[in-house]
């Protein structure tokens, strides 16, 4: 069953549906190994790659197994990244999070707002229950933004990547629907 990508808005972001339009800033954004530095694969050096991506997106909403929008500030409407809620179960009430920002937007809480924002539609829209979201152990700030949001950190997932080569373990964070209400004011 389809699931329409939506488009949010927020004090300074606007979070809507992936359009080709955005395959060089997709492309800018997964070719940078810095970018890249705790992700679970290598940095992208096909553009094709950006095609690709695109149409998962529009293949998730299609299949209804989650929602990937390309977030922007609205101030200059300038790309900055994408959220997900990822790997649906409709019978378990349960997503996965991900997101991933340009180096530029570092810092300025843009991660949290708009997974703030998603993860509202999410529990409202996908009738969540459950929402987890994984870090590499040596990602700090991402972990800092999960608990932010409020999520708890439920354990590690030991030697469960390799990034360039390094060996490295993950840490699973999970969210409850109980929780939310309190967490999002």
């Amino acid at each position: 069953m389809p699931l329409p990508t939506p488009t949010l808005s927020t004090d300074r972001l606007r979070l809507r549906p992936f359009g080709y339009g955005d395959r060089d800033d997709l492309f800018a954004l997964h070719s940078s190994a810095v970018v890249l530095r705790y992700w679970d694969g290598p940095p992208w050096i096909e553009r094709a790659r950006a095609d690709r991506f695109i149409e998962a997106c529009e293949r998730m909403a299609e299949e209804g197994s989650g929602a990937r929008v390309a977030v922007e500030r609205t101030s200059d409407g300038s790309f900055i990244g994408w959220c997900s809620l990822s790997r649906w179960n409709r019978e378990y009430r349960s997503a996965s999070l991900g997101y991933c920002y340009v180096q530029e937007a570092w810092g300025q809480g843009f991660a949290t707002e708009a997974a703030r924002a998603l993860l509202g539609w999410g529990f409202d829209a996908m009738d969540l229950n459950r929402v987890q979201a994984e870090t590499d152990t040596r990602n700090a700030p991402s972990a800092r933004v999960l608990e932010k949001l409020g999520f708890l950190r439920e354990g590690t997932l030991r030697e469960d990547c390799v990034v360039n080569g390094e060996v490295s373990d993950s840490w699973v964070y999970g969210l409850i629907r109980r929780e939310w209400p309190r967490l999002s004011d």
